[in-house]
């Protein structure tokens, strides 16, 4: 794997982008945008995904970036609930749901195994450092 720079170069940290992205143009319309309470909840949630992602690269070292990138996934699970809900009674389109939806299932399935590419990586490393 290549070593990425920063972390706007990780296609996970692109994907969540476009989750949040996507959450604030759908909450500055109707029916969301005059549900005070519902817009903020959506859209903290939509960015709690790159904002994990960003934050654990930024610590510089594989297992805080793991710990991070394991609450991005959770963030998106939690994303995708709302958005399952929302759509259920019919504050979201069914398009923007689609939309949404697939970048959600996309993001928690490549963080998934770049969590484990860093784990498989650090175990490798730890077991590299035993036989010294």
């Amino acid at each position: 794997m290549a070593k990425i720079e920063k972390f706007e170069d990780l296609e996970i940290w692109q994907l969540a982008k476009q989750v949040g992205v996507e959450a604030y143009r759908i909450s500055d319309s109707e029916p969301m945008k005059s549900d005070f309470g519902l817009k903020d909840q959506f859209r903290r949630a939509a960015m709690s995904m790159s904002d994990n992602v960003a934050e654990g690269f930024e610590y510089n070292n594989n297992p805080d970036f793991v710990r991070f990138l394991t609450y991005a996934k959770g963030s998106s699970g939690e994303f995708r609930n709302k958005i399952i809900i929302l759509q259920a009674a019919n504050k979201l389109s069914q398009n923007d749901f689609n939309f949404l939806y697939d970048k959600c299932v996309e993001f928690s399935a490549k963080t998934k195994r770049f969590i484990d590419y860093l784990t498989d990586f650090e175990l490798k490393k730890k077991n590299l450092k035993g036989k010294r």
